[in-house]
């Protein structure tokens, strides 16, 4: 993945935003990868925070830019 300045998602947060970017829910992301719906969200925060985002449809582009390079 290319950086975003210098801050770079960990694996999990990844996975996060591959889920989310697929269409998945809160809950569903939660269910996918076994962990809860408040620890998505917690997720989510630090992922915006990180690559200067503010919310899904801009992490979905995010992903698919990356992700065909």
């Amino acid at each position: 993945m290319e950086r975003y300045g210098n801050r770079i998602p960990n694996a999990r947060e990844l996975r996060v935003i591959e889920l989310v970017a697929q269409g998945l829910k809160n809950p569903e992301v939660a269910q996918a990868i076994g962990i809860t719906e408040h620890v998505v969200k917690n997720y989510l925060r630090v992922i915006y925070d990180k690559l200067g985002l503010w919310n899904r449809v801009e992490l979905a582009l995010w992903y698919e830019a990356r992700r065909h390079r």
